[in-house]
């Protein structure tokens, strides 16, 4: 599990969760791979996010399901990109003659003008065999950048280039992932990405999109309860569930709210599970609350609607919100800003949308912590 679970225990206060997780920590504690958590890109928190290292980070700390955000290449080819219009933040691209191809050029900041400095490489710039020759960085850029490689220095603080060295940083396929993950014994969560580009594309719909996502695991003979597709499109959900029922009764439907007031009231919770939707995977701030008497953080009314109408939850994400200290969980945590003071309030958290949510598993940039939880709480 490495350190970081327990660094998160030592800056706790003082709490029974804390003395729970202290006496586990004090061991022995048998550690198990726990679907519970979900390896968010792999394990972006340090790792190349989307990239076979990353993804092998995650299974060796215990992830039982790893995340393929699946993208598409010029020539149709899937791969495993977080967004189809992040090659220049997420890849070396624009320090190859492969630049040449991308959407829209590295432009340098101005400094006269204050214009930050901008690129933007597509996943359909570029062929399959293409992208297989680019490695994967950290995610980020530097916009104050005059050059290119000033451009693509820019990985926040908080994280690490440690483990993004130029002989590292291995970009999948969709189908590479899946061999992996199945070698691995774990299981699977697709993301259909949303298409940046006109749909058909060069012939290519988004239903042969969904489908082809679909295809590569009956081709690798994976079982369908093995595979968790997922989209934020409430019409991927349902094409799956009608031309893929196997796989689609577990579809993940994510949901693409910004605040609270755009979250899905109690009526529409109830038309998703009537229409097949089983998996709603809100993000952590949607979840929770704090409770008016004493601050303490609750279930919020969207988490008891959500179980109300019979629906599975899957939150995401730990371990993108930087310090806790200095940031109080920015976006993440919107909601509970006030009850985050220290990095250990991270581990309250999930044990608030574990026991009192009921969520069944969490995407984490860091899985060891998830995983350490979970075996101490016995959700493992």
């Amino acid at each position: 599990l490495g350190v970081r679970p327990y660094f998160l225990l030592e800056d706790m206060a003082d709490s029974p969760l804390r003395a729970t997780l202290r006496a586990c920590a004090d061991g022995p504690m048998d550690v198990h791979r726990t679907p519970f958590a979900i390896g968010h890109r792999g394990a972006c928190l340090q790792f190349p996010e989307h990239t076979r290292e990353s993804y092998l980070a995650a299974i060796r700390m215990g992830a039982g399901r790893v995340e393929c955000d699946v993208a598409f290449t010029r020539d149709h080819g899937l791969v495993c990109r977080h967004s189809m219009n992040d090659l220049h933040t997420t890849t070396n691209i624009l320090l190859t003659p492969l630049a040449a191809k991308c959407h829209g050029p590295f432009t340098p900041y101005n400094a006269a003008s204050g214009e930050n400095a901008t690129a933007e490489c597509r996943t359909t710039d570029i062929t399959l065999a293409e992208f297989k020759t680019l490695r994967g960085k950290m995610d980020g850029f530097n916009p104050k950048a005059t050059t290119a490689e000033e451009y693509v220095a820019g990985t926040p603080t908080w994280r690490t280039d440690l483990y993004a060295g130029p002989t590292s940083g291995t970009l999948m396929t969709h189908a590479e992932s899946i061999a992996l993950f199945t070698a691995h014994g774990v299981q699977m969560t697709p993301e259909l990405k949303e298409p940046i580009v006109d749909m058909p594309f060069h012939g290519f719909s988004r239903h042969a999109f969904a489908d082809k996502i679909v295809q590569e695991y009956i081709d690798a003979a994976i079982p369908p309860s093995h595979v968790f597709p997922q989209a934020f499109a409430y019409d991927d959900i349902v094409y799956w569930l009608a031309a893929h029922p196997a796989f689609g009764v577990n579809a993940v439907y994510l949901e693409n709210a910004k605040t609270v007031d755009e979250l899905p009231s109690r009526d529409q919770l109830l038309d998703y599970k009537a229409s097949g939707i089983n998996i709603v995977a809100p993000p952590i701030w949607a979840l929770l609350a704090t409770n008016d008497m004493d601050g303490r953080i609750v279930p919020s009314a969207y988490a008891e609607h959500a179980k109300a109408a019979g629906l599975r939850i899957v939150a995401w994400s730990l371990d993108r919100a930087g310090v806790l200290a200095e940031t109080r969980g920015g976006w993440y945590y919107q909601t509970i800003q006030s009850a985050i003071a220290r990095e250990g309030d991270m581990l309250e958290t999930l044990h608030v949308l574990t026991q009192d949510v009921g969520i069944e598993s969490i995407f984490a940039d860091w899985v060891a912590t998830p995983v350490f939880y979970a075996n101490c709480v016995g959700r493992a």
